[in-house]
């Protein structure tokens, strides 16, 4: 039987996510994933390609709030402002997405942690960042600051077998692939046959692999960063396709994943495959 075996959300996109034993599944994604994120001054999203410190930043959520915590550091916390000041951001080829700009403090905090200008914002209410007409479900479907989709899915038995291929001293954890939810009880890369699935009342359906960059080489504890895993991936995990009349291509790993309606997930819940 396949099991929900992890639930994780990342508060601010690129910094540490929590393992919850519940969450509720919005048509944006798990409640509270990556709603925040941080930007330039003119707007443009960072991430752990440019700044690997985010990966140490513990945004802690609670009554409102977020606590902003890192090794060494003052932590500091502030009201989470989903309405103010707009301050439309970019995201890959997400353009003027709304934006609340989440003060000086959050602002001053992340610059003297990166060493560079930066500011935090909060998706703005009801504002919807389509996805990509070519696998929408939907014509609604959309995501918060989320790379492209609402879930990433990925197996444990896919990670197994990835680890199986590498040096037997140096096993990759999940978290280098900061997945949503992750599943076990089934074959290695399974769920790259899925395309629609159950689980509880929550119908997702399945629409595109994961590719793969530089992130998943950096160690989220250290910093340090190799080749691994993205060398033994491109041995056996590399694709290539054509999207809008471009070809695309690169290592997969994970499986993209729409919400179709609204619900709960618990953790040891069963995964249904439809189709």
């Amino acid at each position: 039987m396949i099991q929900v075996s992890s639930l994780t959300y990342y508060p601010i996109k690129a910094c540490r996510g929590f393992d919850v034993d519940a969450s509720i599944v919005e048509r944006m994604g798990l409640e509270h994933d990556r709603r925040m994120m941080v930007v330039t001054p003119e707007g443009h999203f960072l991430t752990q390609r440019e700044h690997p410190r985010l990966a140490l930043v513990t945004p802690t959520l609670k009554d409102g709030m977020v606590t902003l915590s890192a090794p060494d550091f003052d932590s500091v916390q502030i009201a989470i402002q989903a309405s103010g000041v707009n301050r439309p951001v970019d995201i890959w080829e997400s353009k003027g997405v709304g934006a609340i700009d989440q003060g000086e403090v959050a602002a001053g905090w992340f610059s003297d942690w990166l060493g560079a200008s930066v500011r935090l914002v909060h998706i703005a209410e009801n504002f919807q960042r389509k996805l990509n007409p070519d696998y929408a479900v939907n014509a609604d479907d959309h995501t918060g600051f989320a790379d492209g989709y609402p879930i990433l899915l990925i197996s444990e038995e896919s990670l197994a077998d990835l680890n199986a291929r590498l040096d037997a001293s140096s096993p990759v954890p999940m978290n280098r692939f900061r997945p949503n939810i992750v599943v076990r009880g089934c074959d290695a890369f399974a769920e790259d046959t899925w395309t629609r699935i159950r689980i509880g009342d929550v119908e997702m359906a399945v629409v595109k692999p994961c590719a793969r960059c530089v992130v998943t080489t950096i160690d989220k504890e250290t910093l340090a960063s190799s080749r691994e895993p993205l060398r033994t991936l491109n041995t056996f995990r590399k694709q290539a396709r054509v999207e809008q009349g471009r070809s695309v291509g690169g290592v997969m790993f994970g499986q993209n994943v729409i919400p179709l309606n609204g619900g709960r997930l618990n953790v040891g819940m069963s995964v249904e495959v439809l189709s």
